[in-house]
């Protein structure tokens, strides 16, 4: 075989071969991120960990299906807690990515861990009864009622707050037989009968139909509860956490929200 001489034809097809060779692989391990990630059809496979309320429990699985279907490539996986823990998480560093509140408070005292929030929804309380509501309860007042056991969510929650507002509003005290971690310990509480009332998203006696009634707190004696969502500085996949954050405001997630109960932000 002749050489081929170094400034030849050959030689320059050689070279620019080459050259396309060991760019191919470092393009694909640089490339999928960015403007794709998280859009439908595009960017690298991607996991993305979502800290949720706990009243955000069952719609937000309905969401996740949904997102998932419509971004494939992203792996969504929810983890739901009392809006007080979820931020302890976050203060520990737990890996994450995006974090949803039942209340401005829990969030605006994460900001340094926090990309910009924005309130996806709203919510309202309800007074969850026993099936068939046996002890006749018609509002708030009734709570004081020393015969019957009330539980409530601990004041450090969202929805222990809002409904210590609203009880303190209207003068009732209340001498609850415990005080739960989340919304969801009160509404469980109530279902297995180990209470005759407690305080609840209107949502979440929702998810419980046959087990609970709901007795309706008029909108003047309520409190309205906001949820916000951000991104968190310590995701690894901060393109596609943002692009979940923005969807939650989109129509399609609007609607499964409204579809849940919860109201417009």
């Amino acid at each position: 075989m002749f050489p081929v001489h170094p400034k030849s034809p050959a030689a320059r097809r050689a070279a620019a071969a080459a050259t396309v060779a060991l760019l191919v692989p470092l393009a694909a391990a640089c490339g999928g991120d960015g403007d794709n990630a998280g859009k439908k059809g595009g960017g690298k496979n991607v996991r993305l960990t979502v800290l949720a309320a706990s009243s955000l429990t069952d719609v937000f699985a309905t969401a996740e299906k949904a997102y998932e279907k419509d971004h494939p490539g992203t792996d969504l996986t929810v983890s739901a807690a009392g809006s007080q823990e979820l931020a302890a998480q976050v203060k520990q560093g737990s890996p994450a990515d995006v974090l949803v509140t039942a209340d401005t408070k829990t969030m605006d005292g994460l900001r340094a861990e926090t990309g910009a929030p924005t309130v996806i929804a709203k919510n309202r309380l309800v007074i969850a009864t026993r099936e068939g509501n046996p002890d006749r309860i018609k509002g708030l007042k009734d709570l004081a009622d020393r015969e019957l056991k009330v539980v409530l969510a601990d004041d450090t929650v969202p929805v222990g707050r809002y409904s210590k507002e609203v009880l303190d509003r209207q003068g009732v005290q209340v001498k609850p037989v415990s005080k739960e971690a989340n919304v969801r310990s009160v509404l469980s509480k109530v279902e297995l009968g180990e209470a005759d009332a407690g305080i609840v998203y209107r949502t979440d006696a929702a998810t419980a139909p046959g087990k609970v009634d709901a007795v309706t707190i008029p909108d003047r004696q309520n409190a309205v509860a906001s949820y916000p969502a951000a991104t968190l500085k310590g995701s690894g996949n901060s393109a596609a956490a943002a692009a979940f954050v923005k969807w939650l405001g989109s129509p399609d997630a609007q609607k499964i929200l409204r579809d849940a109960g919860f109201q417009k932000p």
